[in-house]
């Protein structure tokens, strides 16, 4: 088992994972469960248009209709709790995926195996996807199944499609925690610089349309590439895939040329 980083991790990481995706399945039975009382209230849209826009644009609710499931939906899970469950899931991962052994003062015995440091790097950031896919995945299989007892009814192939952004934009702050933890080995700033640029990106793609400094930088945010295409309306946007596979393979590239190039401890 230690001969293989990528099933020692998965191993490692399995009860995490259990845990995770049994806590997303019972945060999705308890946004279906509010969906009825939602649906007979369509005073809340109106509501949520008389908010100022800028409120509006940081909540991603600027063309939702709440009286929808896609707007119920995209309202209360895509711009808020989803992002924040992958984002949380991932950087943890990465950033502990090279600091949380020499935390552990375990970093010998790995590299005691035959195995170099950048197949440790690149089988640390496949259990990382792993687990993050997993957990979309979870998530877009309890909306369908769990959706459609109370009525809240979603195209399979769209939810889908709004996973997988959602997975790539917890693969790309991952994988920014873990060029960090690799090249430093500290796993607190491998979680606090991805947790603070995940929170500006948000803000800078929320705000674009108010600010226009914002405007010009807008299509650098993760964010950008998550949710500006409204994947869960209009499916795959396969450019913005290509850019978030883009920085993921230079941030995994970066990690391993960091981890290379210092001395680790424990």
């Amino acid at each position: 088992m230690l001969a293989s980083v990528l099933l020692k991790t998965l191993r490692d990481q399995a009860r995490q994972l259990l845990a995770w995706a049994l806590s997303l399945v019972l945060i999705v039975a308890m946004y279906a469960a509010v969906w009825p009382s939602v649906q007979s209230q369509p005073s809340i849209s109106g509501f949520i248009e008389q908010m100022p826009e800028a409120f509006r644009s940081l909540f991603a609710t600027s063309s939702a209709d709440m009286s929808t499931p896609t707007g119920y939906i995209q309202v209360e899970l895509l711009s808020f709790m989803g992002p924040i469950a992958a984002l949380i899931y991932a950087v943890s991962a990465g950033a502990g995926a090279i600091g949380g052994e020499e935390d552990r003062h375990t970093m010998d015995l790995l590299l005691s195996n035959p195995v170099g440091r950048g197949r440790v790097v690149v089988d640390k950031f496949l259990a990382m996807v792993a687990g993050t896919f997993v957990l979309a995945a979870v998530m877009g299989v309890s909306l369908v199944l769990e959706g459609s007892l109370v009525d809240l009814v979603l195209p399979a192939d769209m939810v889908a499609a709004a996973r997988l952004h959602l997975a790539l934009l917890g693969v790309v702050f991952g994988s920014l925690a873990l060029a960090l933890s690799a090249g430093t080995g500290r796993t607190g700033i491998s979680r606090g610089v991805p947790a603070v640029l995940a929170v500006l990106a948000y803000i800078v793609n929320a705000l674009a349309p108010l600010v226009e400094v914002f405007d010009r930088i807008q299509k650098v945010s993760p964010f950008f590439q998550y949710i500006a295409h409204d994947p869960l309306r209009n499916g795959t946007a396969w450019d913005s895939v290509l850019v978030s596979a883009a920085t993921i393979a230079v941030l995994v590239a970066l990690a391993v040329a960091g981890f290379r190039r210092r001395d680790v401890a424990g």
